[in-house]
């Protein structure tokens, strides 16, 4: 029935590039493009592997599927 299931995602293997694939997709829900700039520097200085392409995504994509919070109406209100 699946009371024995055994998990099939391990995680990444690269925690620290995982990190930074949270930070990225953050970065990205939260419009911060110096954020988004920087980690694309840090990518491109650093060069990637394929594990560590797939952490990235795996950190990303965890932030992702998260649905975002909805606003509350700041019609009248002065900020």
């Amino acid at each position: 029935m699946g009371f024995f299931r055994k998990n099939t995602d391990n995680g990444p293997s690269n925690p620290e590039m995982a990190e930074l694939g949270r930070e990225f997709a953050i970065a990205k829900r939260h419009g911060d493009r110096r954020k988004v700039r920087e980690i694309n520097r840090t990518l491109a200085d650093n060069g990637m592997t394929d594990t560590d392409r797939d952490s990235f995504d795996h950190g990303r994509a965890g932030y992702d599927n998260l649905p975002a919070v909805p606003g509350s109406k700041r019609r009248n209100r002065r900020r």
